[in-house]
């Protein structure tokens, strides 16, 4: 593996999801105890999933999710996340772009979404421009290691 390109293949294990805020707090988006894959192959594709590893139990009567109540699938969308796509990476600026065809978050279904990247021996570290919400500021990072 010569090229930070080559060093993406394959699959990675989540270890850790943080959203670092500007007012010096850490929020953790899919709970203290995440899991997630994270995929890219040779040909250009890649596919992320993420989920908090202590979700919230529907009722035991909701034998499928189109019967879950409001509340339960809520807090289903806000323990999971997932996308697929393309992605490119660019060396010089330490920057893999996902461009996103489907998403359970449907706003970036079709938009490209940067990260900036670091390894660290079998880790790899991505992070997230700073994300803006009224008076808020964060960067998500999140930490892999290889599968």
């Amino acid at each position: 593996m010569n090229t930070d390109t080559d060093k993406f293949m394959g699959t990675w294990k989540l270890i850790s999801f943080e959203a670092r805020s500007n007012n010096g707090e850490t929020l953790f988006p899919m709970g203290q105890r995440p899991v997630g894959r994270l995929i890219y192959d040779d040909k250009g594709n890649m596919s992320v999933l993420l989920a908090n590893a202590d979700p919230p139990p529907m009722s035991p009567d909701v034998s499928l999710k189109s019967f879950a109540s409001l509340e339960e699938k809520g807090q289903a969308f806000d323990s999971f996340e997932a996308y697929f796509g393309a992605y490119v990476v660019d060396e010089t600026e330490n920057v893999i772009t996902h461009h996103i065809e489907g998403a359970l978050f449907t706003n970036w279904t079709g938009s490209s979404q940067k990260r900036f990247y670091s390894f660290m021996g079998n880790r790899l570290e991505l992070s997230t421009p700073p994300i803006k919400h009224e008076d808020l500021c964060v960067v998500m990072v999140l930490l892999w290691e290889r599968a």
